[in-house]
């Protein structure tokens, strides 16, 4: 599955968090780093989801840049 995820500078490091998945989160000092911990993160979220017999949401969320 591929989901949506928005990345934003927070202070010295940047935040990661899926809009389709409430509670997926992570952090990391760059980008990169943060993108590695977010895939590791859905990963993480969508294995303890089957465990617990809890449905994997479909992703939905789409992002996009828009001009202003």
């Amino acid at each position: 599955m591929r989901y949506a995820v928005v990345i934003e500078k927070a202070g010295n490091n940047y935040s990661a968090y899926v809009p389709d998945l409430p509670g997926c989160i992570a952090t990391g000092a760059t980008v990169a780093e943060t993108e590695t911990e977010i895939r590791d993160a859905i990963r993480f979220h969508i294995e303890g989801l089957r465990e617990d017999g809890l449905p994997v949401p479909t992703p939905v969320s789409r992002a996009e840049y828009v001009d202003a």
